[in-house]
């Protein structure tokens, strides 16, 4: 696969979004790894994410102004001029890298963009270098925009006021119910930001029926999602996951080897704290870099929690201190601002996983074998969670009272006890972690899907 590779050059281009990021950061690197040469298109803020990470070697980077350089927060108001900005910089970003590659002697192979950049592929077209989508998303989402943009919309549409709604899209097995689709086809949604992210999803779709041959790959696994990587008739969808590094992909037999090999894990309080508690005891709870539950959410966590009687590791990246029972907290667990959430999860103490469900959250569990309790807020982590709950059988999913508009502490406490007293839970988590290392070591489908693309990129003729 090297000697093909070192002919190779990709551009990578991603939003300034950890969870962007990370996927796209690990796709690099095995590219990299395969001996091809790799260029990191971003913003200004998304070079600052990844360079929270240890970057891969021989990557390089182009950045550009997208108006946001302290960071991706933008009201409503912002979205077109942000847009406008990051579409325009980082077209002209593109072209100076292809020019630049072309005259010392490493021309572009390929232009690979993550969600929510369209646009990439018809810079693509204008310098005629194929282009493929990095579905940062599980198969399921990607089927779900799908059919609501091709003829199922209306249908979705019609469902609000219905409680009992359900809907069964084509070629997939499951029912879907409105708690299942991504927030943004929920009509309930916020303006003008839902609109204006489905436009988004729209103009991917559009651009990938442009193309004779549409490549799509998918940060997912074969064994993880059968029939959904299969639902849309008109796609190719090629699974090359899980994106994470290959420590987290280990399994916790090696946990000493990948820690050691951790830059000072082992001096990390919390790490110290993991070591002391009992196998499987730990409840750890996270929920992402961008989302902060409501002052209200948090206390009824913080009730559930303590209902446990249970340790637990929960991050809160601020207000920590507005808790009315904080004292209580730490007598029972242990409160951190940011942690290293695949070392903590690799840890055998930890037993359950108290999360959004975003979709690298969910891969980071499954492959290190941990059930979920999955708490969901928005966009595709409600799809996430239906995976979790009825297909893999791997968690559970809290239900919100409708009238209070907060998952209550009962209700917590209930998923907590079910999760963390699941046997069938604990093995279903552990045959999925065989599952994932399988598919991304030599010889495995996510393997052989990447060497695959790797080598035929330029053809455009690999797994037709």
């Amino acid at each position: 696969m090297e000697e093909e590779a070192q002919k190779k050059h990709f551009i990578i281009v991603t939003l300034a979004v950890q969870s962007h990021v990370n996927p796209t950061l690990e796709f690099a690197n095995r590219l990299l790894e395969a001996g091809a040469h790799v260029t990191l298109v971003t913003s200004v803020s998304g070079k600052r994410y990844a360079e929270r990470r240890k970057l891969p070697e021989g990557l390089g980077i182009a950045t550009f102004s997208d108006s946001n350089d302290d960071g991706y927060r933008i009201s409503d108001g912002d979205l077109l001029d942000y847009w406008s900005n990051f579409q325009k910089n980082g077209s002209k970003v593109i072209g100076e890298v292809y020019e630049q590659a072309r005259d010392e002697g490493k021309p572009v192979t390929c232009l690979v963009y993550a969600l929510r950049l369209p646009w990439v592929a018809q810079v693509a077209r204008e310098y005629h270098v194929p282009s493929a989508v990095l579905w940062i998303q599980p198969a399921l989402v990607f089927d779900v925009y799908y059919y609501y943009f091709r003829g199922y919309g209306d249908v979705i549409k019609e469902f609000e006021n219905n409680p009992s709604w359900s809907i069964k899209l084509p070629n997939l097995s499951s029912t879907l119910r409105k708690c299942d689709l991504p927030s943004y086809l929920l009509p309930s949604s916020p303006l003008p930001k839902t609109a204006f992210v489905n436009v988004m999803f729209l103009k991917h779709i559009e651009e990938l029926e442009k193309e004779e041959r549409p490549t799509i790959l998918v940060n997912t696994f074969e064994a993880l999602e059968v029939d959904a990587l299969k639902a849309v008739e008109r796609f190719t969808l090629i699974p090359v996951g899980p994106l994470l590094p290959l420590r987290s992909l280990e399994g916790r037999d090696t946990l000493d080897d990948k820690l050691s090999s951790a830059e000072d894990l082992r001096d990390e309080d919390y790490m110290k704290w993991l070591d002391s508690q009992e196998e499987s005891e730990v409840i750890y709870v996270s929920f992402g870099s961008i989302f902060v539950l409501s002052g209200a959410q948090q206390q009824e966590l913080a009730r559930a929690l303590l209902q446990t009687n249970r340790p637990f590791l929960w991050v809160i990246r601020e207000k920590a201190d507005e808790l009315s029972c904080l004292e209580e907290l730490k007598q029972l667990g242990k409160i951190v601002p940011w942690c290293s959430q695949v070392e903590v999860l690799s840890h055998p103490s930890v037993g359950c996983f108290v999360t959004h469900c975003g979709w690298n959250s969910t891969l980071e569990s499954i492959t290190a074998g941990v059930p979920m309790v999955a708490f969901p807020q928005w966009t595709d982590q409600m799809t996430n969670a239906k995976l979790v709950e009825d297909l893999w059988k791997i968690g559970v999913r809290v239900e919100k009272h409708e009238e209070e508009g907060l998952v209550n502490a009962d209700e917590i406490n209930r998923c907590l006890e079910v999760v963390m007293k699941s046997e069938e839970m604990r093995e279903n988590a552990e045959n999925l972690m065989k599952l994932a290392v399988q598919a991304v070591k030599q010889g495995g489908s996510s393997y052989q899907n990447m060497k695959d693309f790797i080598n035929h990129v330029d053809t455009n003729s690999y797994l037709r």
